[in-house]
């Protein structure tokens, strides 16, 4: 950001990689890339409470957790909500 750069490339809740590649970091998560933007008080355009429902749904279909931390956050305060009721 700092050197100019605009375009970052990011998978939501960080799906996918290359499955040819064990250990391999994968994708970075547009969740946690957009939080850390807010975070620096730049303007996305991208609200998070919209992007980590999605997340989620998509972690529920697939049968497996993502690798975001921000939908990590988001699935253990739902757990801890759903629990207090």
């Amino acid at each position: 950001l700092q050197m100019g750069m605009t375009t970052f490339d990011s998978a939501l809740g960080g799906l996918g990689g290359c499955p040819y590649a064990p250990g391999a970091s994968g994708n970075v998560a547009t969740d946690d890339l957009i939080y850390m933007l807010d975070g620096m008080g730049i303007e996305t355009g991208v609200k998070l409470e919209r992007l980590l429902p999605a997340a989620a749904s998509i972690s529920e279909k697939l049968g497996k957790s993502l690798p975001s931390h921000n939908l990590q956050a988001y699935l253990s305060h739902c757990e801890s909500t759903i629990k207090e009721l």
